[in-house]
């Protein structure tokens, strides 16, 4: 790859507005953020929302107001997280394509997250994926784990290539209980990885203190980025994240070090087969 492909996961459904001010919660925040981020460098927005007490929500009719106002505000990528909440039901998630993204998260396993579970039956995952391919939502396999990338290509091999016909993961490294943020464990992936289409692409995701090792090691192997409070609300030690714009100049000036400047919204779609999507 030539470039870089930038996604922002501004919210995420862990911290509390009460313990990170900067998390943007309502759609007036989103769309500020989206359109700074976007001015900075990003082509991809991962979103999760809040509902008016600032809690995680997958309420469908705040989704269906949040994509229309960030494909009408923005160039930005829409992707939406069908993972939610870790508390959210099955049937809950996958509604969360009648809000009509051009993009959606499929996570490809169960993961401890935390002290919890994030639960991700193959039933369930194979209902999701087939359910994008019939409206012409491209995914986004979310990778926690070394065996999910081998779920993937069972996925694959048995209910045929997602919609666009490009297949791109997101490696979401450093959660207690999934594989470590290193660039050991990034390495295993990408052999890992070997087995699955050609042309496959990825990115990577470092989870709170592995952010910076994960970018490095993302980019330097020639994968993409996704930065955002999602993921740290700690921008180096003692030192909290201002705002979401922070994280994405940081990795837009990595990018344009390692001579991969970042991609335009046009030229993800390209990337990602949303182009014959539409």
């Amino acid at each position: 790859m030539t470039g870089t492909l930038i996604t922002v996961a501004p919210t995420g459904a862990e911290s509390a507005k009460a313990d990170v001010p900067a998390l943007p919660v309502t759609l007036d925040e989103l769309l500020v953020t989206a359109k700074e981020c976007e001015a900075l460098g990003a082509a991809v927005i991962h979103v999760h929302i809040r509902d008016d007490q600032a809690r995680p929500t997958l309420d469908l009719g705040r989704l269906r107001e949040t994509v229309v106002a960030l494909r009408e505000g923005t160039n930005l990528v829409v992707q939406l997280s069908t993972g939610g909440a870790v508390t959210d039901p099955e049937a809950d998630r996958l509604a969360v394509l009648d809000a009509e993204p051009e993009m959606a998260s499929c996570t490809m396993g169960t993961v401890n997250f935390g002290d919890d579970v994030f639960l991700n039956r193959w039933q369930f995952i194979v209902e999701l994926h087939t359910r994008m391919q019939d409206r012409g939502v491209v995914p986004e396999y979310e990778i926690f784990d070394l065996g999910h990338l081998t779920a993937l290509r069972r996925l694959l091999d048995r209910y045929g290539l997602p919609a666009g016909g490009h297949v791109h993961v997101d490696f979401v490294m450093g959660v207690p209980g999934g594989m470590p943020g290193s660039t050991e464990a990034l390495v295993a992936c990408l052999q890992a990885l070997r087995d699955l289409p050609d042309g496959t692409t990825f990115s990577a995701t470092g989870i709170g203190r592995s952010t910076i090792p994960v970018m490095l090691a993302s980019v330097s192997a020639g994968g993409h980025l996704r930065v955002g409070l999602e993921d740290t609300v700690t921008y180096a030690k003692g030192r909290p994240v201002e705002s979401n714009m922070q994280l994405v100049a940081r990795a837009v000036g990595l990018a344009q070090l390692a001579q991969r400047p970042p991609l335009s919204p046009a030229q993800a779609r390209e990337l990602l087969g949303l182009a014959a999507q539409r």
